[in-house]
């Protein structure tokens, strides 16, 4: 699409937001647009770094990721410490995050994207990508629906570290443990290595800036792993398919409002329609992907990874945006527990992905 045309129907899609829905979700679709834009534009891919880091021991894109994570935590803790009406991305440390996690870190390098990534490259105009999107969504639903029998399995109470030390210790371990994984990449990818690149350092920046004005103006921190469940479990119950009030997650309060009410009042939805707009402006501008055509095994494995990458993102209570990104960057154990078993579970994908020749 041109930009021109792209632009118009952003601007009226705003103005829409603006009159019809609310002055936030309106700013919160041009948060996304930047989100989007930042993640294309940088080709910030969080399953890339992790990728390259295994095959090519090129810390550039940690090093990305790290930055990222230093300033979005250096942002987000004080202002939590500061604003009662802000909240944090707490997920319980269960036998549901340790599977969730594992399997996630592993579906993600054959689907070659996370939530975030998915969404963007989908925008780009990737072909699998966008097949993706519909079965990531599918998935999310489906562990939104089972996700009180994992839990069952094992689960402990939320963990703050900001509750639990303050705000300034809990900074302070944030960028401890930040330093501590840079020095385990260190060692793994020996001297004489690049660790930064111009495009992991501005996308990070942009990144964090866009992550903190997410954080102010929804009140919550960026996800995308919601929204998507969100559109299934609508559709669904739409069909008749689905009984809202006989499940245990969807059941709740603010889950059972949301299902009654417009989709465009779901801030996940708003800025995940933003990254596409923002991916597709960057697409308008310079080639949408370099990638070889699949073959029909390739299309089959990548499909199914899809779907299970959507199921075992909501059992691990987020991706790389709502688990590791916002997760550490508001203090919340689970996020620290989410990286480790994603990263493990990455190291067996990449196996899997060269196995078939992605």
């Amino acid at each position: 699409m041109k930009r021109l045309p792209l632009a118009a129907l952003v601007a009226a899609f705003f103005i829409f937001l603006l009159f019809f829905v609310s002055v936030r979700q309106a700013v919160l679709l041009l948060v996304g647009v930047g989100m989007g834009a930042a993640l294309a534009g940088a080709r910030f891919g969080f399953t890339t770094g992790w990728r390259q880091l295994i095959e090519q021991r090129d810390p550039r894109g940690v090093t990305g990721q790290a930055l990222l994570l230093a300033l979005a935590s250096a942002a987000a803790l004080p202002l939590l410490g500061q604003f009662s009406e802000l909240n944090a991305a707490l997920g319980p440390p269960s036998v549901s995050l340790l599977v969730g996690a594992f399997v996630f870190g592993l579906t993600m390098q054959i689907a070659d994207g996370c939530g975030s990534g998915t969404l963007y490259k989908a925008g780009l105009g990737v072909p699998l990508n966008a097949a993706i999107l519909p079965l990531f969504a599918l998935g999310s639903f489906l562990g939104s629906v089972h996700l009180d029998s994992w839990l069952a399995l094992g689960q402990a109470a939320p963990v703050s570290l900001s509750a639990e030390f303050g705000t300034g210790t809990a900074l302070g371990l944030t960028f401890a443990g930040l330093a501590l994984a840079l020095v385990g990449v260190r060692l793994w990818v020996g001297p004489g290595r690049a660790w930064l690149e111009r495009r992991w350092v501005w996308g990070a920046i942009a990144l964090a800036v866009l992550a903190t004005l997410n954080l102010v103006l929804a009140g919550q921190p960026w996800g995308v792993v919601y929204g998507f469940g969100l559109w299934a479990a609508k559709v669904s119950v739409a069909l008749g398919l689905f009984d809202p009030a006989a499940n245990a997650f969807w059941s709740q309060a603010g889950n059972a409002q949301r299902l009654t009410q417009t989709v465009l009042m779901d801030v996940t939805t708003i800025t995940s329609i933003g990254i596409l707009a923002g991916a597709l402006w960057i697409s308008a501008r310079q080639s949408a992907s370099d990638t070889q055509p699949l073959t029909l095994q390739q299309w089959a494995i990548g499909l199914v990874a899809g779907f299970v990458m959507g199921y075992s993102s909501r059992l691990a209570f987020g991706c790389n945006v709502g688990a590791m990104l916002s997760g550490i960057s508001t203090g919340s154990l689970h996020g620290w527990i989410w990286v480790p078993m994603a990263f493990v579970g990455t190291v067996l994908g990449v196996r899997i992905r060269r196995r078939y020749g992605f």
